[in-house]
């Protein structure tokens, strides 16, 4: 490669000491004020314009932002966009882009490109290179948040409280641990139609099925394609339809088959089911647990409360308990929560244990804390909180399930089967979700409507009963990336437990 840019740029020892540049690939011996390594960022780029294939070792986490010279940053996001098209990046192609750059003009013009090539390090040491780039920018990152802290917290006008600063310093914070310091912004249609392609290819390999999270149920995957990052999805209904056993079973599922690999960085990463954060507000942890272990064990939990079990009964709890206590669920049963603290929450258990699934049982129950404001009242409430579980499932890439309660006028009509207009308190409910679901036990209903013994209504109604026994439908009433329609499966009230319906009897119909 050499012999061919030589014929363009003078590459010999005598040609590159004229330019009078110096090298050191070692760490500056004096301190900066801005952490920064220009060495480290000249010894990158040749390894790079030497060898293309250096690039590909370096994983996709190093972005030009990340370099300290805004021409090293220009340097490096051509060489980018050229090697991800397949096409060659050497010292002749970058030529011919930088012939009008003047900032590449002040430190010597297209020259300074075969100064990088002539002192291109040997590639193995350039992902070591790429690390060290990466952690200075984020120091850079870490002193302006700080400073940004500092002045906030000093200014003596400013109308945000004290807990309303912490959670914009973590918000910061947390951004960026987790982003290296991306300040968001536009993605180019480009980055956008790749992340569609790689959300395509995730369901591809799992033989077509889901691009989400499984829910461990088959007919709800097939219908929503799973649990989709960055989604607040509403599961609704009315008391004593199984809202929180259904939540309940869903998050042990994910939990359940939480499986990690190594990322191109060797970070690890979830690589099925998830870690899963579960806010409880009305039910205590233990209680949560107790139904967990009853649906594992099928001994029924209202036999485990009162210890009315067989030896045997107590080995399947004993052995359900064993094996659930070593899944990452994580329940908070904290009452009266506010948003604000369910998110400073949520972020520090994504950034100490990881975070793959947000479950809030419900959603009436959180409090605005201070998102409110005086004059604020109970839908201002609910529009704010609806706004801040989006905005956090979009913040950490994870969904977020939150329940809600249905209003009584349900319970007023014939068919007591829930529509969106039933959502208490606020249509942001509706208009923030990407998904709502309402679960409905007709049988439920039905068992309060007994007739009198002995009469042909009696008969009818029994027959009824048995048509309708052990089963729930979950009716999906918005949904933004497929159709809507109703799901049946199966629920056994005893274990408070949700599962598949048998093949014949699982879909009704479906529609868009």
């Amino acid at each position: 490669m050499a012999s061919q840019i030589e014929t363009d740029l003078d590459l010999s020892p005598e040609g590159v000491s004229s330019l009078g540049y110096e090298i050191d690939l070692g760490l500056d011996d004096a301190p900066e004020v801005t952490p920064h390594n220009i060495d480290a960022e000249q010894a990158l780029l040749g390894a790079i314009l030497f060898d293309n294939e250096v690039y590909n070792r370096l994983g996709d986490f190093l972005r030009p932002e990340h370099f300290y010279d805004p021409v090293h940053q220009r340097i490096y996001e051509v060489l980018a966009t050229l090697i991800q098209r397949g096409a060659l990046a050497d010292a002749v192609v970058l030529k011919n882009r930088f012939e009008q750059d003047e900032g590449l003009a002040e430190i010597g013009g297209v020259e300074y490109l075969s100064f990088l090539l002539h002192n291109a390090p040997s590639g193995a040491a350039a992902p070591s290179y790429a690390q060290l780039i990466f952690d200075l920018a984020i120091r850079r990152q870490l002193i302006r948040v700080g400073d940004e802290i500092k002045m906030f917290a000093e200014n003596a006008e400013t109308e945000a409280t004290a807990e309303e600063q912490i959670e914009a310093a973590e918000r910061k914070l947390f951004d960026l641990a987790e982003t290296g310091g991306s300040q968001g912004g536009f993605d180019s249609f480009e980055t956008a139609v790749l992340k569609s392609i790689e959300s395509a290819a995730a369901a591809y390999d799992r033989d077509g099925g889901l691009s989400g999270i499984s829910t461990g149920l088959i007919d709800l995957d097939r219908q929503l394609g799973g649990l989709h990052q960055s989604d607040l999805i509403i599961l609704a209904g009315r008391p004593s339809m199984g809202k929180t056993a259904l939540a309940a079973n869903i998050a042990f599922n994910v939990a359940k088959q939480h499986k990690t690999g190594l990322d191109e960085r060797g970070i690890e990463k979830t690589v099925d089911g998830g870690v899963v954060a579960f806010f409880s507000l009305e039910m205590s942890s233990d209680q949560l647990a107790t139904r967990l272990i009853a649906e594992q064990s099928g001994v029924p939990s209202n036999k485990i409360r009162r210890g009315e079990i067989t030896p045997e009964q107590f080995d399947h709890v004993r052995d359900a308990a064993s094996e659930i206590q070593q899944i990452p669920l994580f329940i908070d049963d904290t009452g009266g929560l506010s948003i604000g603290a369910l998110v400073a929450r949520s972020r520090r258990l994504k950034r100490t244990q990881g975070l793959d699934l947000i479950v809030v049982d419900y959603l009436q129950l959180l409090t605005g804390g201070a998102m409110m404001k005086a004059n604020d009242n109970r839908v201002q409430e609910i529009t704010k909180i609806t706004m801040g579980l989006k905005a956090l499932a979009k913040e950490l890439d994870v969904p977020v399930l939150a329940l809600a309660q249905l209003s009584r006028q349900v319970e007023q009509r014939d068919d007591k089967r829930p529509q969106l207009s039933d959502l208490r308190e606020s249509g942001s409910i509706e208009q923030d979700a990407d998904v709502v679901m309402f679960v409905f036990r007709e049988e439920y209903y039905l068992s309060r409507q007994e007739p009198r013994e002995g009469t042909e209504e009696h008969h009818q109604w029994q027959q009824d009963m048995e048509e309708l026994h052990a089963k729930a439908e979950v009716i999906i009433g918005k949904q933004r990336h497929g159709p809507i329609g109703t799901i049946k499966l199966a629920f056994t009230a005893e274990l408070t437990k949700f599962s598949n319906l048998a093949q014949d009897d699982r879909f009704d119909g479906m529609q868009h």
